[in-house]
This record gives C-alpha cells, structure tokens and sequence, in this order.
C-alpha cells in the first residue's frame, strides 16, 4: 500500500505537469488557428465584409445608387486595399446599433465599422477588441430653437430621443442623475424613425454623437437653421473599428493599416503623390511603403499593403477632409482629430 501511495505521489506531478503542457500546446494551436482564420476566410472569399450603421452622413450613408460614402466607409476600403490589392472588394452590411455586436461575433461581418464607442466592457464581456481610434468625439444634445433652451443643464423635464443598446443612452443617464435633472426618454431602435419622431415633435430634443448631430440636422432638417446643438459635450467618445477577439493577427492588419494612414499625412504622402515616395530616401518612408521589406511579411501581407491603401483611398487628412471635414457634408474641424504635431490627438507608432 505505501509502494502503491508514494508511486501515486511521485507520478501526480508528472501527470499534471503533462495535462498542463498538453492545455497550453493545444491553446496555442488552437489560438493559432484562430489568429489566421479570418485573414484566411477574407483572401478566400475575394472580399471583406465591414459592418456599417444604417445611415449616418460622414461616417457610411448610401446614395441614391446604393453607393456608400464615409469615414468608416473609407477605412473598410483602406482594409481591402491592403489585404486584398483593391478597394472596392468589399461588401457593406448595415446594422442597427443591437445588431452590430452579434453580427462580428457570430462573423457575419469581418468587422465593425460603424461609429462604435471603444469602452471597457465591450471588449471585456462581448469578445471584441477595438483598433485605434479614427474620430474622437462626445456626446451631445440637439433642440429646436422655438425650445428656448440655452443649455444641456435647462432639460429637466423634457423628453429626450434616444437609441437603446447604445453608450449614448447610458450617458444619458449618468448626465441626468448626475445634474439632478428629471429624465424622459422616448426610445426608439431605428436611427431613422428616432430622427423623424424628433423633428415631428414627439421629443424635446434629440442626443447622440455631436458629429452625428451635425449630420442630421444638415441632413434631415427642413430647415437648419431652425436647430441649434447645445454647448455641452458630456461624454468621450472614441470611434473605432473593432474585430473579434482571439484574432490577432487580423487585429494588426486592422491597426496597423489605420496607422499607415496617419503616418502618410504626418509624412506628406497622398493620393496623388504617393507614386514619388516610393523614390524617396526616407528610411521611414521606404519602410511604409514597402520600398524596405519587413513590415509586410509580419502582418502576412505583401510588403506593398500600405502602399495601396494610401495610393487607392488616401492618408487620414484627406479622408477626414472629404467624408467629415471640409469638402465633406458637415463640414467638421479637425479639433482632436488632428495630428499630434498638431495639437490633436493622432498618433501612430512606429511603422517598423
């Protein structure tokens, strides 16, 4: 019996050392499979699948054709231009804002594009991971100006429209309850029928992204001028794209094509140059270009990824410019969507 009880004893150790060596060889072939999955299923299929909002001008609205335009638009096409070798390859999924989560997880989307607040428990309870931020905004409040209303802190009692499902709705609340202020909302899922039961009166006013705001009024109100936003910005509101969790090598591709869209503004490369930079004698500029090798081949990409997604959509600045900025429908300012060496917040490590 001792002979049999100290053999247990000494082969326990070895037998749970074999169990945990075998956990951690099968959790990394298993998360290996799973880091190459999607790259693998979007080179196979031909085209990336970028999930959208329904209809938001600056960020992804249809025309009349059907074609979508925006800056979550643009960066899906910078994705497919780097994986794939042509912008157009990819295919717009629009969601609601209770869609959009299940449909990365499940993987009817390749990724969600679609003004999404990066927050803590969306990528610690719903298996998301967020790339970098592509527009800092803040939540704010839009009102009739027949309201007579000067100031956020003047809604106590007045009914507000509202998404479920949303960030916007939570902070809300928290402004509300923090001020002492009576709250009412009228809640309604449909972007388009909360926007419609704001200017048919059915709300006092209407609260989202400032940007977003923006957009509605210029596009939705009869006239625009007949609606001011309110001063007060209540919240952070840092937009970015995000993938499933677990694929990270999907997740650099994601995150490093946004940064060489910065980088290529902060290094003066366009559209319309960007055919010059590859004779340039920038250490940094041949490597973001793929002039240099490397970069490339740790992504699993061609080394000319980059190269295309600037020569085919542009650097930051000029998607900025014409989706949200100055050519684009609300006419925003750069603000804290500017270049560090600006003043802003852009910023983008080291290409190498």
């Amino acid at each position: 019996m001792m002979i049999r009880f100290l053999a247990a004893a000494v082969l326990a150790p070895v037998v749970l050392a074999t169990v945990v060596l075998a956990t951690v060889v099968l959790a990394a072939v298993i998360g290996s499979a799973a880091q190459a999955a999607t790259l693998d299923t979007v080179k196979a299929r031909g085209v990336v699948k970028c999930g959208i909002s329904t209809g938001i001008a600056g960020f992804s609205l249809a025309d009349s054709q059907g074609n979508y335009a925006g800056i979550d638009v643009e960066i899906c096409h910078a994705l497919a231009a780097a994986v794939l070798g042509d912008a157009g390859k990819v295919k717009f999924e629009p969601l609601s804002p209770e869609q959009r989560f299940t449909a990365l997880q499940s993987g009817e989307v390749d990724l969600l594009a679609r003004n999404t607040t990066w927050s803590l428990t969306r990528e610690a309870q719903l298996g998301l991971v967020f790339g970098p931020t592509i527009f800092y905004d803040g939540q704010g409040f839009m009102v009739s100006k027949k309201l007579g209303v000067k100031s956020a802190k003047e809604l106590s009692g007045a009914t507000i429209c509202v998404q479920p499902g949303t960030t916007t709705e939570l902070n809300l609340a928290d402004y509300f309850r923090k001020n002492n202020l009576t709250l009412k909302t009228v809640v309604i899922e449909s972007e388009d029928e909360i926007e419609g039961a704001f200017f048919a009166g059915r709300c006092d006013a209407l609260t989202t992204d400032a940007s977003g705001l923006a957009g509605v009024r210029i596009t939705r109100a009869s006239n625009p001028d007949d609606y001011m936003i309110l001063p007060e910005i209540i919240s952070k509101e840092p937009l970015a794209p995000a993938v499933r969790a677990g694929d990270d090598q999907w997740l650099d591709i994601i995150r490093w094509t946004v940064f060489a869209l910065v980088d290529a503004e902060e290094h003066g490369l366009t559209r319309a140059n960007v055919d010059e930079g590859l004779k340039s004698s920038d250490p940094t500029v041949q490597r973001l270009l793929g002039v240099t090798p490397g970069n490339g081949k740790a992504l699993g990409l061609d080394e000319r990824w980059a190269y295309r997604a600037i020569r085919q959509v542009g650097n930051y600045g000029e998607i900025f410019d014409r989706t949200v900025g100055a050519n684009g429908p609300l006419k925003l300012a750069r603000g804290l969507n500017e270049l560090w060496s600006k003043g802003g917040l852009l910023y983008a490590p080291p290409l190498r």
